[in-house]
């Protein structure tokens, strides 16, 4: 049995990041009846080394727990990992093309405003770049 302090060391990770998945459900340590501290089995070990590789692979916390669930359960975790590194992969490439055309906007910007003079605060108008972009610029780029 190793204590929090133990137990990171051998993991190679802090002892907040213990406490903390401890205080999450990922680790359940026993207490020690004579002083109260945590106790943790040596198969912890395991389990951290697994939380640290799900998020490197972009599993959140809670998801990682209900994989080690349905891994304590008996079940196979691994439909519930796929479907949802299959939805996550989804998200991630739409966000990549929101930002790819985010960054087209930005640079069609820049280079429609190499050419334009700075201008003045007047009460009508904040920045006329801003201001005129969108108005000069095709539907699809706002």
């Amino acid at each position: 049995m190793f204590t929090v302090t133990e137990l990171a060391k051998r993991s190679d990770t802090t002892i907040h990041a213990v406490r903390y998945y401890t205080r999450l459900g990922i680790l359940r340590p026993e207490r020690n009846p004579d002083n109260g501290y945590r106790l943790y089995q040596p198969r912890e070990v395991g389990w951290l080394r697994f939380v640290q590789q799900a998020k490197h692979l972009g599993y959140t916390l809670g998801e990682i727990r209900e994989i080690m669930h349905d891994s304590d359960q008996g079940q196979s975790p691994c439909p519930r990992v796929r479907e949802i590194l299959q939805k996550r992969i989804k998200e991630n490439r739409q966000k990549l093309e929101e930002s790819m055309a985010l960054q087209t906007r930005m640079e069609q910007a820049l280079g429609k405003w190499n050419n334009m003079p700075d201008g003045i605060p007047d009460g009508h108008s904040v920045c006329h770049l801003i201001e005129t972009f969108g108005k000069n610029s095709d539907s699809k780029n706002n």
